[in-house]
């Protein structure tokens, strides 16, 4: 086993006032000793590593600056709060991360005082942190709040909102723009520190408080034009003129991992702000450790990995992935039809659609951290006879509701929606789960909505929404692989609203949405040997819902389950509502609906959450005991 990292700085540290004791000069070697202990813990677990090693300096000075937690620390998105984590009382738990029982990935308001606010969507801190300011001035304290967002979160409107709408307000708040990208500036050496320092400072800040003070006597207009001409002249040296201009004081560029640089900036401006601030700080991803500086995506989410090579732990599938499945397939189709075009959300990779961009560069569009831009660009795609494939997880759908029902669905412009990362996604835990997709656009007239059970149905249902046209299409499917199935070379367009029956019985019924028809069979072993005789089906559509296969169902089987990973008020509530009004509920049919239980549940292994949820093979099975009223199975192989 790999022998812990010495940690005599760290040691001394269990909560950011133990830093506070600290001498400045100390902290370079904090700062060493936090990395190291990150980098060993995430060896261990996998995780996020890349973003929290590039703000180990910028954390720990925040918190030798700032009175956290009584001063608010908000962190955007949450990847890069490991290095806060270690040092806000939970260094004793670090190598629990993103496990069952464990520490989340992201920051927690349930798991620390130090987390003011939880974050594992991007976008939001300044929002969040807005709020904050705003409850303090309200409360008339001298709270100070920090919230610190990445420059890959800045390419989202939200940001800008909460920007234009904290600068209206002259809110006493804190950005920190972590640019780690180098995409806006590099920071200029010693010239650059050195004006950043004098434009942070009392005098500075002291005499522009009163310009503004005393150009006030001589009216709006003439204030106005005195303090652009100021900023201008001052963002031709500094930059920053497009924060200035939504009512915000720039400082920056600034090497973010030079105390020498973040300490007196932090300083001045703890001590002298009474407005809205930006920082601009320039950060590495994956600063310290050589093999995540060389990754090209540095190390941004890892498996477990050997610490000395930075070789992460090979899985070997049994399957293909469902995302790799989706990718190849629309890449096939698009060779078909040069109509198709793909947009993703600033996650290429995690949607397969990076493939369809090296085949296809024109035709495929990373938008950013902009799900609401996606949908109606995509719509916008669609209302000129394009096909466009807006590929989102899940979780990040949800931010574009609003788009999704007013853009697309009210106008039956025949948008398809690829939608990933589709019921439990283990160690990311409920911010990332896909819980709600079937619930939340099966309620839209007009709107088909699929899900794939297997490898060959995906694509099945990648072909099927090439070819529709009659208004918006949405198909998900899981994270990780495959169940091995066989799959077509090519995939077949299914006729909407059908779905298929893959087992014969007589008795019972389990009527499946999406891939939890694998445990169905399974399950239906176990019924059989129990002499329970089994139907096995599989809906492919909750919406339009297959009104003759359901019928037949109902009719024929005393026990009928419906089974989906997804939230209750989706499939299980469409096959619910026609049942009852068909008036099939009125002759005894035992009914059961299973879905993920109506509660925010923690990270752990898919297989166990699902087995907590109850709708995994033995899940079933118990379910259709209970629905015959019998207690146990008596020679059940399960």
């Amino acid at each position: 086993m790999t022998k812990l990292p010495e940690t005599p700085l760290l040691d001394q540290v269990q909560i950011p006032a133990d830093l506070r004791k600290l001498e400045d000069r100390d902290l370079p070697g904090l700062a060493r000793e936090v990395r190291d202990e990150m980098i060993d813990a995430v060896s261990r677990t996998g995780g996020h590593l890349g973003a929290g090693l590039g703000v180990v300096e910028l954390t720990i000075a925040i918190h030798k600056v700032f009175d956290t937690p009584e001063d608010r620390l908000i962190f955007d998105v949450g990847h890069q709060c490991y290095p806060h984590k270690i040092l806000t009382g939970r260094r004793d738990r670090i190598r629990t991360l993103r496990q069952e029982g464990g520490l989340s990935g992201f920051t927690k308001r349930a798991e620390s005082e130090y987390d003011p606010f939880g974050a594992a969507h991007s976008s939001t801190s300044i929002s969040a942190g807005l709020g904050m300011a705003v409850a303090s001035d309200l409360a008339k304290t001298d709270r100070k709040v920090i919230a610190v967002i990445g420059d890959g979160a800045m390419s989202a409107g939200m940001a800008y909102e909460a920007l234009n709408n904290a600068g209206a307000l002259d809110a006493r708040l804190i950005v920190i723009l972590n640019d780690n990208d180098m995409s806006i500036a590099p920071p200029t050496g010693a010239m650059s520190a050195y004006l950043a320092r004098l434009a942070s400072g009392r005098s500075y800040m002291g005499f522009r408080d009163f310009g503004k003070k005393l150009t006030a006597y001589l009216g709006k207009s003439v204030d106005r034009a005195i303090t652009r001409a100021v900023e201008h002249a001052r963002g031709y040296v500094t930059g920053g003129t497009m924060f200035e201009e939504m009512g915000f004081y720039h400082i920056g560029p600034i090497d973010g991992h030079s105390f020498d640089h973040l300490l007196p900036v932090l300083r001045n401006v703890r001590d002298n702000a009474r407005g809205p601030v930006l920082i601009h700080v320039v950060t590495q991803k994956g600063k310290g450790y050589a093999p995540a500086e060389a990754a090209p995506d540095k190390y941004h989410g890892v498996n477990k990995f050997d610490v000395i090579t930075g070789a992460q732990a090979k899985v070997k599938p049994n399957a293909p992935s469902y995302t790799s499945v989706f990718a190849e397939a629309l890449v096939q189709e698009a060779t078909f039809d040069d109509k198709i075009v793909g947009i993703t959300a600033a996650m290429p990779n995690g949607t397969g659609l990076d493939r369809l961009q090296e085949v296809f560069p024109a035709r495929c569009f990373d938008v950013g951290i902009a799900e609401q831009h996606a949908v109606t660009f995509a719509a916008g795609l669609a209302a000129e006879g394009f096909k466009p494939f807006a590929a989102l997880y899940s979780t990040f759908l949800q931010r574009a509701y609003d788009q999704v029902v007013h853009d697309v669905a009210i106008q039956g412009l025949p948008v398809r929606f690829p939608i990933d990362r589709a019921g439990f996604v283990g160690a990311d835990g409920p911010t990332h789960a896909g819980s709600f997709d079937t619930a939340f656009l099966a309620t839209l007239p007009g709107f088909v909505v699929m899900a794939a059970a297997d490898e060959a149905e995906l694509k099945h249902m990648v072909r099927t929404a090439a070819a529709y046209d009659d208004g918006p299409i949405s198909f998900r499917y899981p994270r990780g692989e495959g169940v091995g199935i066989e799959m077509p070379e090519r995939g077949q367009i299914l006729q909407i609203g059908k779905g298929r029956v893959v087992k014969q019985g007589s008795k019972v019924a389990l009527l499946s949405f999406g891939t939890r028809l694998a445990d169905s069979l399974l399950a239906a072993e176990d019924l059989d040997a129990a002499g329970l005789s089994t139907t096995v089906a599989d809906a492919r559509f909750a919406k339009p819902l297959d009104h003759d296969l359901i019928r037949q169902l109902a009719s024929h089987h005393e026990v009928l389950i419906t089974v989906e990973e997804g939230s209750v008020g989706g499939f299980g509530s469409q096959v619910m509502q026609f049942l009852a009004m068909e008036g099939l509920l009125d002759h005894g049919l035992k009914i059961r609906s299973l879905v993920m239980p109506d509660i925010w549940m923690d990270q752990a292994k898919p297989e166990v959450m699902n087995a907590q949820a109850g709708i995994d093979r033995s899940g079933i099975v118990q379910t259709v005991f209970k629905a015959l009223g019998r207690s146990r199975i008596v020679g059940a192989a399960g």
